[in-house]
């Protein structure tokens, strides 16, 4: 099967297309035939190798950590899957690899008939991070949340489940995309010099909690929360310098979901939430853009620009 891949660190040319053996569903697992898959920004840096010092890359690394498709193997134990299901969900955080023809996932849920395949494809990564960030923020109904970022892969998505549990968001993204943050009920301001005084003049009474999707403001972020515990990046690698928590998934049920180990167990129970949230018209999630498989490369250009409205994907 056709699957992405890199053999060495490098600019967004070094992604490319491999034929290699399929994989197959183990125990508590399914796979499926992808009709679509995300393209993480994590391993855009990855890729580059400035982040070789700290997670060094096993070559040849494959890409993908989230898509959606319909299920052509089931492994022993698996009960809420039936060969023919349409799913969207993610893969091992040790063996990633969905950024090809068939996946491996161990953790899904239904494809919402609301969504595209490119919607789907790209959704369960953002949907799990942002439970799991807004799980541990403790955001809830009159909450006041600010959003660091809020335009981006994640963002997006962290906005609109913030505002399903009832908080105000407010998030910063350039002035052209804040017509789009309001349209997914988020107030918006921009980013940079002078964010204190914006989201004061916003929120007087100040906020609740800070989710930091974007890095380089830590500082004013905290400042603002007044408290750095309730600042939480997924963004910034000078987060313990600022005594602030990074948030990495980790396993939340180890017989379903091998993701990786790190500091937070893994909110696999959001994308059931997106489900939900999906079929009630209160959950979307925007693509910036979609490419071919073989246009990988072209796709990791894209996401390091860091200006993508949304989540990429790649169709299959």
């Amino acid at each position: 099967m056709r699957a992405v891949q890199f053999t060495e660190y490098g600019p967004p040319s070094v992604v490319h297309v491999a034929e290699v053996a399929a994989p197959h569903a183990g125990p508590g697992e399914i796979r499926i035939a992808v009709r679509a898959s995300g393209v993480s920004a994590g391993e855009t840096l990855l890729r580059s190798g400035r982040m070789g010092d700290v997670m060094p890359a096993a070559f040849p690394f494959r890409t993908g950590f989230d898509a959606a498709g319909v299920v052509d193997e089931v492994g022993d134990g698996v009960t809420g899957a039936r060969i023919g299901d349409e799913v969207f969900g993610m893969a091992a955080m040790t063996t990633r690899g969905t950024n090809a023809d068939h996946a491996v996932l161990v953790a899904w849920a239904p494809k919402p008939a609301a969504w595209s395949w490119e919607e789907a494809g790209g959704a369960a990564g953002s949907v799990e991070t942002s439970t799991r960030v807004l799980d541990r923020l403790a955001v809830g109904a009159g909450h006041t949340l600010l959003v660091q970022g809020a335009a981006g892969s994640v963002g997006t998505v962290a906005v609109q489940m913030a505002v399903a549990r009832g908080a105000r968001v407010i998030g910063t993204a350039s002035e052209h995309n804040h017509g789009f943050l309001r349209s997914l009920g988020a107030e918006p301001t921009t980013y940079g010099a002078g964010l204190i005084e914006r989201v004061a003049a916003l929120a007087p009474d100040g906020v609740d909690a800070v989710f930091d999707c974007a890095g380089g403001a830590l500082p004013d972020l905290i400042a603002i929360a007044g408290d750095r515990a309730r600042v939480v990046t997924i963004a910034d690698f000078d987060a313990a310098s600022h005594g602030v928590h990074m948030s990495h998934g980790a396993p939340a049920d180890e017989a379903r979901a091998t993701l990786g180990a790190s500091a937070d167990p893994a909110a696999v129970h959001g994308l059931e939430t997106a489900v939900r949230l999906a079929g009630e018209g209160r959950l979307r999630v925007p693509v910036a853009a979609a490419f071919p498989l073989t246009e990988a490369a072209a796709a990791h250009e894209l996401s390091e620009t860091r200006h993508a409205r949304g989540k990429i994907v790649l169709v299959h």
